[in-house]
Order: C-alpha cells, then sequence, then structure tokens
C-alpha cells in the first residue's frame, strides 16, 4: 500500500462533481416516485454544494493571483488561471440554468424553452472553449457534453412545453446516436486491449493500463444505454417501473467516475489557490502523512511461512522506504572493473 501512489494523480474537481451528481439523482428519483416529501430547493443541495465549491475555489484563487503577483511566474500560471475563470463562468450559467429549472418544478410558472436558454448558450459557447482547451492541452468534459448535446436540449424544451408530441424515443434520437459512438468507442478499446495482451513486446504497465481503461469505459458506458432505454420507455409509460429503479444504472457509471478520479490528473492548480498538485498540497498541509506516504508495505512468502510454522519472526509485513532502488546481495559482490584500460607510460 503507497499513499503517495493513490493520490499522486487524483483530481478533487472530478470526485466531488461525480459525488454530488449521484446525491442528487437518488434525492431526485425518490422524489419523483414520492418516498420523500421535501421541496426541489432540497433535492437540489448537492448541485448547490457543488457551485458553491466552484464559486469559492475560484474566489480564493483570484485572491491569491492578485495579492501574490510573483506566483504568476510559476511555470503555465497563465493558462490555468485563464482556465479557471473559464470555467467559473460556464459553471454560473449553469447555475442560472439550475436556479431556473428547481423554479420550475416548484412554481410551474416559465416555460421549459425559457428555462434551457442558458444551457443552450452555454452548449454554444463550449464548441470555442473546447477549441481554446485543445489548443492549450486542457482537459474539457463539461463543455465537450453540452456542445454536442446542444440539438437534444432543444428537443427536450420543446417536448416538456408540448410543442412537439413525438415519442421519448424519438425524442432521444440525438443521445442514440452519440451513444452509438460511444459504443464503437468502447469496442475499439476493447480489442485494443486484447491485442496487447497477447504482444509479448508489451511491458505490463502499458498492458495494465489499457486494460483498465477497457473496463473502466465498458462499466461508463453500458449502464448509461441501459438507463437511457429504461427512461425512455417510462416516459412513454411502456414500463411500469419506479424512477429509483430506472436510474440505478447511473450509479455504477457514478461509481465508475468517482474510481476513475484518482487516475485523472490535469487537475487546475488555482482553485483555492493551492498551485501546486493535490498530492503535494495535502502532505504539505498534513505533515504527519509523509511517513505513510514514504513507506511501503510488501509481504514476504518466506517471513509468513515461518510465522505459521512456529519458528521466529512473528512479523508478517517488512518495511521498504524505497522498495524500487532494493539492491541485490550479489551485485555488492562483483568486481568493478573500467570498460577501457589506459596504460600508464613509465
Amino acid at each position: 500500500m503507497n499513499l503517495q501512489t493513490l493520490f499522486q494523480d487524483f483530481n478533487p474537481s472530478k470526485f466531488l462533481v461525480h459525488v454530488c451528481l449521484m446525491v442528487f439523482t437518488a434525492l431526485f428519483a425518490l422524489q419523483l416516485d414520492g418516498t420523500v416529501q421535501w421541496s426541489y430547493w432540497t433535492v437540489f443541495i448537492p448541485i448547490w454544494f457543488w457551485k458553491f465549491m466552484v464559486i469559492t475555489g475560484a474566489t480564493v484563487g483570484s485572491y491569491v493571483w492578485w495579492r501574490y503577483p510573483h506566483f504568476r511566474l510559476e511555470g503555465e500560471a497563465y493558462v490555468h488561471y485563464k482556465a479557471m475563470l473559464i470555467s467559473l463562468a460556464l459553471h454560473l450559467i449553469l447555475l442560472m440554468f439550475e436556479l431556473l429549472v428547481c423554479d420550475k418544478l416548484e412554481s410551474g410558472r416559465h416555460l421549459w424553452i425559457l428555462v434551457f436558454i442558458p444551457l443552450i448558450f452555454i452548449s454554444i459557447v463550449s464548441i470555442a472553449v473546447c477549441i481554446w482547451a485543445v489548443k492549450h492541452d486542457r482537459s474539457f468534459e463539461l463543455e465537450l457534453f453540452c456542445s454536442v448535446n446542444i440539438l437534444q436540449f432543444i428537443f427536450l424544451a420543446l417536448r416538456l412545453d408540448g410543442f412537439i408530441l413525438w415519442s421519448w424515443e424519438v425524442v432521444f434520437v440525438p443521445l442514440w446516436i452519440l451513444m452509438c459512438l460511444s459504443l464503437v468507442g468502447v469496442l475499439y478499446t476493447i480489442i485494443f486491449a486484447g491485442i496487447l495482451l497477447r504482444a509479448p513486446e508489451v511491458n505490463p504497465q502499458q498492458r495494465r493500463t489499457s486494460f483498465n481503461s477497457a473496463l473502466g469505459y465498458t462499466f461508463l458506458v453500458i449502464p448509461i444505454l441501459i438507463f437511457q432505454v429504461l427512461l425512455a420507455n417510462k416516459l412513454d409509460e411502456d414500463i411500469q417501473l419506479s424512477y429509483i429503479s430506472v436510474v440505478s444504472p447511473l450509479f455504477f457509471s457514478y461509481i465508475t467516475l468517482i474510481l476513475m478520479s484518482f487516475g485523472a490528473k490535469g487537475g487546475n492548480r488555482w482553485w483555492f489557490g493551492i498551485r501546486k498538485d493535490f498530492c503535494h498540497f495535502l502532505l504539505g498541509l498534513c505533515p504527519f502523512l509523509q511517513e505513510y506516504a514514504n513507506i511501503a508495505y510488501s509481504l514476504q512468502a518466506e517471513e509468513t511461512f515461518q510465522a505459521h510454522s512456529g519458528q521466529q519472526g512473528t512479523s508478517d509485513t517488512v518495511i521498504d522506504t524505497k522498495p524500487e532502488k532494493r539492491i541485490k546481495k550479489t551485485e555488492l559482490m562483483k568486481p568493478v572493473v573500467p570498460i577501457i584500460s589506459i596504460d600508464m607510460p613509465d
């Protein structure tokens, strides 16, 4: 167990977003089923917490940016700061959409097409943001999701207002197309992982990475597809299932995304003004964790056998501060000779 290996690629932003979305999905489904009788303002608490953390993180990061000008010279500080401001702007527009949705569900005094205007605006702006992110090697999951679903948002608003009377299977046509492309990508990752597993010249690390990617994308896309099928049939009243049963496949996708956040990398260093990787920030904030982060525990079969046979040595674990620098005893006994022998003149 190595604590530093666990957290060195951890992305706290994605972890927070996926956890909040999972809790919100469960509460919203229970509210639609009538299991809980809360107001929608209470059901949306995970969403409000997500936006609160975004606004607070950007505010603290901006304060550090303007309070300490010499920090702006650290590497790609300007790119990170601009990315944080762009993300903050998109989240504020998304917050406006969420407030309108919550008010619509509580009072019903707006048309859905008006509620979806901020989301449609985000979808248009996200196209330019995706181009900027590719140019500066930044991640853009939220922006990509909004930009490719602009037609789906329009269909949803028109269907909810009754301007179109299509079945929900037809309304979800843009999502069906997107899911088909995603399934092709999943099939490609599975085939690629199978090829690497049978290739003898590929190192074990690459095989493990490709296998984990294929497994992760499979458990991400397949449950979403099942959820979409169940939701379309539920809204068309073709099946009699509760909403919590309909959204249950999504929890597998959420758990997959949460686990993948521990290897996502690419977090913005200017959120909350930490200016470093989350692992280094965590170890600096809690110095006592450095002792555990620099120690790896390994199980030795020989000592385990001695412990079970009653011989001396009751400890089954060996603490090795740097296992990758372990030196064999036989290597220390080898003579050291020069590669080229130079004869000295008399």
